[in-house]
């Protein structure tokens, strides 16, 4: 379901969209833009992602391994 947004914007901006993006995209443009930073994907999901990318997860495996003996050395 889609909901209608009135929002403010400067008029630089505004006649911006209009030669960048064009008439009846704009929303969609937008929408795009703003989508990541306001809905999340499931945790799961993204946790299944990062697992998928080997380098990632064999430089977190390599600090890891690196920082136990640092835990070992303090002292209580």
């Amino acid at each position: 379901m889609q909901k209608k947004l009135t929002i403010t914007i400067d008029e630089r901006v505004y006649d911006g969209l209009h030669a960048v993006v064009g008439r009846r995209r704009i929303s969609g443009f937008i929408e795009k833009l703003v989508r990541p930073h306001v809905i999340r994907k499931d945790l799961e999901d993204a946790y299944k992602e990062m697992a998928q990318d080997e380098a990632r997860e064999a430089e977190a495996l390599a600090w890891a391994e690196g920082t136990v003996g640092d835990v070992a050395d303090e002292t209580r």
